[in-house]
């Protein structure tokens, strides 16, 4: 297995290494695809968070996860198909597996279980600490350098998620149930942070396409568990017309939404393509406003300035040599 740290220290791959070469390069292609890759899947977990409100009341979540990443696998199949093949290293297959796992089966249920007992606007807030965990985790394990401009972007776009929810935002009483809502919430996006982080490695061996299909996979296995102990394969799933598209469309987000991840990791430092995930709140803001007629404030105007303005300045570094 290959750690995070070991790769890293390989030569030209280190932050000071890193600097120089963006120094000479600018803003590369794969610079910029990274950057279109990020805002493709923050787009996509907004209108994710706005699609699964719509039809969580039909499914149980775990089984509505199974079948949101069941399709999700499916529409990656067939582009995995018409490329060419890769072989997985065998001891890479279980690192991959558990970061898939980590991905969509563990922060996923920390999610959901927090959220039962804390608002959606304080969830969508301290998950949006994700970014501020992957910095500081990376910058611990020396894998990217902790700089200004990437410091001030990434409280920019958490100071901006807070101005977006800021009207759903209540603060729970201090029972028991509530206090470990949040530390849910907290340790799922940690979760995430680590996955983001000790995904790198492998995305430098393998391509983005083959190891999100692989990890989705996993998920889907390790998502059979909890689906069967809510009955999801004692009947049918029922869902609505409706329902249905709303499910193919979850697939569509996450297979989609995965790659473009997955892609963003491969090209850019953990921590701005975290940093990505602040437009998932604002476009499921937007799109709430637009489809279920919620009302749009000049604090989401203020939060939506601050999350794009905290993105400029942690990609400032593209061009300025600085890592």
């Amino acid at each position: 297995m290959i750690s995070a740290s070991t790769w890293w220290r390989k030569p030209g791959n280190g932050p000071c290494e890193r600097s120089k070469r963006l120094s000479r390069e600018g803003l590369s292609r794969e610079n910029g695809l990274a950057i279109i890759a990020g805002i493709v899947m923050g787009v996509l977990v907004g209108a994710a968070i706005v699609v699964t409100r719509y039809v969580i009341g039909q499914s149980d979540p775990a089984s509505l996860a199974l079948l949101r990443y069941s399709f999700g696998s499916l529409g990656l199949v067939l582009p995995v198909l018409l490329i060419r093949r890769v072989t997985f290293a065998r001891r890479d297959l279980l690192p991959i597996a558990l970061l898939g796992i980590g991905q969509f089966g563990i922060l996923i249920a920390l999610l959901n279980y927090g959220l039962q007992f804390i608002g959606s606007g304080l969830g969508a807030l301290l998950f949006a600490t994700f970014p501020v965990m992957t910095m500081v985790l990376a910058a611990a394990l020396r894998l990217e350098a902790l700089t200004l401009p990437k410091f001030a972007g990434v409280l920019l776009t958490v100071a901006g998620v807070g101005l977006a929810v800021s009207d759903d935002t209540v603060l729970p009483d201090f029972s028991q149930d509530n206090i470990f809502g949040v530390v849910a919430i907290l340790a799922s996006a940690l979760a995430g942070a680590v996955c983001s982080v000790f995904y790198r490695p492998y995305l430098q061996k393998y391509p983005p396409l083959q190891v999100s299909l692989f990890a989705m996979f996993a998920s889907v296995a390790f998502l059979i568990v909890p689906a069967a102990h809510e009955g999801f394969f004692a009947t049918l799933p029922s869902f609505t017309p409706g329902g249905w598209a709303a499910v193919l469309f979850l697939g569509f987000c996450s297979s989609l939404g995965y790659y473009a991840w997955l892609f963003a990791l491969k090209h850019a430092t953990p921590t701005r393509v975290a940093m990505f995930l602040a437009l998932g709140p604002i476009t499921a803001a937007a799109l709430g406003a637009i489809l279920l007629d919620e009302p749009l404030t000049m604090l989401f105007l203020g939060g939506l300035a601050a999350v794009i303005t905290g993105l400029w300045v942690a990609h400032i570094p593209y061009g300025t040599g600085r890592a």
